[in-house]
């Protein structure tokens, strides 16, 4: 048990503090991220070595990794995570097997992703409305020129899903469907229109820093530098510094809380044995 508790008690204290730098400065170190990994790999080598059951722990720990750096880069390059949200994913790929059993460690990692997508859900929900009450007038604003803007494909997507509930009515999957479907427009301008309203910021360019969002595409000089996923680098920062004093961005949610309270989470129910997953028999 002193294995588990270590690893846990290490990512913990390392969580924490990437969530002190994303509050701060809305960006997690790289050096935090790789040393987490090196920490937690070195414990399992030492644990494994002087340990009776032999190396199965520390194979269990780069396994790990190994499937959630598959999952921080899909989830990166698939635009659900930021750069430094996607490193830290994939350190923990290294702390949550905490088990010499492949089989258990595989529901370990579905319940901690369980656990982090219902945290992540409502913490996206409660940002959104957050940011929308705080910005009410200019989500208003931008919510109705939307709406306005794209109630062509609005009405034949809401047409769709209440031809879908009407079907439905005779096959209930289609009528869920059908409802998904019917909202989901609403949900689409609602979101943009918070993004518009409340997540674009006009800055300084001395205040840029390597990975802040382009808002919209700048000239400079004779070609076009477009808003990308990675960010700005320096050399890009270096020369909208040369030509603009001001400049929009988009913002992003500081989202490592997540990470957080999900690991706190799962951790209580890892450590105390309570039922707090009793949800999903099978698993615990």
């Amino acid at each position: 048990m002193f294995e588990v508790i270590f690893l846990l008690a290490l990512g913990l204290v390392w969580i924490i503090a990437a969530t002190i730098q994303d509050i701060r400065r809305k960006e997690v170190d790289n050096w935090l991220n790789f040393s987490l990994i090196i920490f937690a790999l070195g414990f399992r080598f030492f644990y494994s070595l002087f340990s009776e059951a032999g190396f199965g722990f520390f194979y269990q720990g780069l396994i790990g990794l190994g499937i959630f750096f598959i999952l921080g880069n899909l989830f990166y390059y698939s635009r659900v995570f930021a750069g430094g949200d996607a490193k830290l994913m994939i350190a923990l790929g290294a702390i949550l097997p905490i088990s010499s059993s492949f089989s258990i460690n595989l529901r370990y990692f579905l319940m901690f992703l369980l656990v982090f997508f219902f945290i992540g859900t409502l913490y996206g929900i409660g940002f959104s409305v957050f940011f929308m009450f705080k910005n009410l007038k200019s989500f208003k604003k931008k919510f109705k020129k939307l709406f306005q803007k794209n109630k062509k494909v609005i009405f034949v997507v809401m047409f769709l899903g209440l031809f879908l509930m009407i079907v439905g009515l005779y096959q209930k999957i289609l009528f869920f469907i059908g409802a998904f479907v019917f909202i989901s427009p609403y949900f689409f301008v609602y979101a943009k229109a918070i993004d518009e309203a409340a997540m674009i910021k006009k800055i300084k360019t001395k205040n840029l820093r390597e990975g802040d969002w382009l808002y919209s595409r700048i000239k400079l000089g004779r070609k076009y530098l477009e808003p990308k996923w990675e960010g700005l680098n320096m050399k890009q920062i270096k020369d909208i510094r040369k030509k603009y004093r001001y400049i929009k961005i988009r913002q992003g949610v500081v989202f490592i809380p997540v990470f957080l309270i999900s690991f706190i989470i799962f951790s209580y129910g890892i450590l105390l044995g309570t039922r707090i997953f009793s949800a999903f028999p099978g698993f615990f």
